[in-house]
């Protein structure tokens, strides 16, 4: 397991210093028996309305607009066993690309993210140019047998010219796709199928700021 999680490092590290952004199956990394258990978490908070619609902005700029996303979330904070096991991962991660790319990344915050049939999220970019505050960006996802009919693809751009598509990911379960933060605009397309991922960001400054 240690020599896959470095070269999923290595990979990862290429990945972002060559085309700001890069995609691959995280299951050698993760394991399958952890995937599966923040998938069954994630079921349940969905069940139970857990899940808070999403906005747009931090702090006293956050705003819900349907037209731009209309995803639910919930932030993890590592208190359960799968959350925990996650974080020691992601921690890794951090670690693996400081390492490798001096990027001096301090810390990271996540959150599950659902989908429901017709959900999207516009094209974006995860933090605005120059702030230094998310980093790098990642997502997993957690859905089994997604078939490209059920939709909620993340299509990624050029980051130097953002209308042109250069990747389009399909949200099958330890599909994992990570960009830079600032440098890579990026869209979900609706879903046709409930659609369930977990968004980290890894970030340079060391306060969190208010969810």
């Amino acid at each position: 397991m240690d020599e896959a999680r470095e070269s999923c490092l290595n990979q990862l590290a290429d990945g972002l210093s060559e085309h700001g952004w890069m995609t691959f199956d995280a299951s050698s990394f993760l394991g399958p028996r952890l995937l599966q258990a923040l998938a069954a978490e994630m079921m349940l908070l969905e069940s139970t309305d857990a899940m808070k619609k999403a906005g747009v902005g931090r702090g006293s700029d956050h705003v819900q607009d349907r037209s731009i996303r209309r995803d639910r979330i919930a932030w993890l904070q590592g208190i359960t066993s799968p959350q925990a096991a996650l974080f020691e991962n992601f921690e890794r991660i951090r670690e693996g690309l400081n390492q490798r790319l001096f990027l001096g990344l301090k810390r990271f915050e996540c959150h599950y993210a659902t989908y429901r049939p017709g959900d999207f999220y516009r094209k974006h970019l995860d933090s605005f140019r120059g702030r230094a505050s998310r980093v790098v960006s990642l997502v997993l996802y957690l859905n089994e047998d997604w078939q490209p009919k059920d939709g909620g693809e993340l299509r990624i751009f050029n980051r130097d010219s953002d209308h042109e598509m250069c990747g389009l990911v399909l949200p099958e379960a330890g599909r994992m796709a990570v960009f830079l933060s600032e440098e890579i605009p990026h869209e979900v397309l609706p879903a046709n199928r409930t659609r369930f991922s977990l968004a980290c960001w890894f970030r340079q400054d060391e306060v969190p700021l208010p969810l």
